[in-house]
C-alpha cells in the first residue's frame, strides 16, 4: 500500500525566543517492508543545522530558531509504500547489542503492578502467543482516553491511572517483556486511520525479540500488529528515544503546541 503523510508542528511563544536546539526524528527509512518514495522537511522560522543517524539508525535532523522568533514551524510530508509482513521487522541489526534492549529505564520499570499482570499473562513467556496474549492483558487493564495522561508517567503510573494513550501502551509492554527478559523496544511512527484523515498526533507501538522471527510489532491500542497501513519513523528504548520532535530552549516564554498529520492511501 502506498501511503502519503503530511505531519506539521508549531510552535507559539509569548515572547522572543534567545536561542533553541530540537531533534527531529520524522524521517522514515526504506527497509524492513516500507520504501521510502520521497520524503522533504522544510523549517519555518529556523534552520536546519545538520542531519545524521543515530544509535538506532533513525534519521536525525538537528534544527535551530532564529534568534528572537516566536513561532516555528516544522512541515514533513512524502509517499511511503508499506509491504504486509504481519508485523514481523526480521533479525536484529545496527550499532545497538541485543541486551541494550532488556535495560530498564525511568519510565519502563517494573513495579509491583507490572509484576501482577505479568503473572496474568498465559503461555510460553517470549513465544508469539504469550506476546499477544500480554498485549490484549494491557489492553483490558488500561483504557485508551487522550487527554488524561502525563509525558512524564512510569509504566506504575499508567497502571494505576488505569487510562493512557498509544505511548503509555507501548510503555507497558516494554516494561513486561523487560521484566520477563524479552528485548523490547519503543517505536514511533505513522498510522493510516480508516475513519479519517486528519490526526491530532502521530501513533507509537512497540516492538519485542521473538525467536525465530527477530522483532515483531505489537499495538496494544489498537490490538494488533502493525499491517500496511503503519509506516515505522524511529525507535528506541522508550519514548524520549523516538520522540519526533525533542530539544532545549533558553527563556521563560511560555508555549503553545498545535500538531497536525495526514495519512490517507495514495
Amino acid at each position: 500500500m502506498r501511503l502519503s503523510i503530511s505531519h506539521t508542528t508549531r510552535y507559539a511563544y509569548d515572547q522572543p525566543v534567545p536561542y533553541a536546539l530540537q531533534q527531529l526524528r520524522v524521517t522514515p527509512k526504506s527497509g524492513h517492508g516500507q520504501t521510502v518514495h520521497n520524503w522533504t522537511v522544510t523549517v519555518e522560522g529556523g534552520q536546519k543545522e545538520a542531519s545524521f543517524e543515530d544509535q538506532h539508525h533513525n534519521i536525525v535532523d538537528l534544527i535551530s530558531f532564529a534568534p528572537g522568533t516566536t513561532q516555528i514551524a516544522v512541515h514533513c510530508s512524502g509517499v511511503v509504500e508499506v509491504e504486509e509482513n504481519h508485523g514481523v521487522i526480521g533479525q536484529h541489526g545496527g550499532y545497538m547489542p541485543m541486551w541494550m534492549f532488556l535495560r530498564e529505564t525511568d519510565v519502563t520499570k517494573a513495579g509491583p503492578m507490572v509484576r501482577k499482570l505479568v503473572s496474568g499473562v498465559y503461555g510460553e513467556p517470549g513465544s508469539l502467543g504469550w506476546m499477544h496474549a500480554l498485549s490484549a492483558a494491557i489492553h483490558g487493564a488500561v483504557a485508551y482516553e487522550t487527554g488524561r495522561s502525563e509525558v512524564g508517567w512510569t509504566t506504575e503510573d499508567v497502571l494505576s491511572a488505569g487510562h493512557g494513550v498509544c505511548q503509555d501502551h507501548a510503555h507497558v509492554f516494554i516494561a513486561c517483556c523487560r521484566h520477563m527478559g524479552i528485548p523490547a523496544r519503543y517505536v514511533s511512527g505513522y498510522l493510516m486511520m480508516n475513519d479519517r484523515i486528519e490526526q491530532e498526533a502521530t501513533h507509537a507501538w512497540a516492538e519485542a525479540n521473538v525467536d525465530g522471527l527477530g522483532w515483531v510489532g505489537f499495538d496494544v491500542s489498537n490490538g494488533i500488529s502493525p499491517d500496511t497501513r503503519y509506516v515505522r519513523a524511529a525507535t528506541g528504548l522508550d519514548y524520549a528515544e523516538a520522540a519526533p520532535v525533542s530539544g532545549t530552549r533558553f527563556g521563560t516564554a511560555g508555549e503553545t503546541l498545535t500538531v497536525q498529520v495526514q495519512v490517507q492511501q495514495q
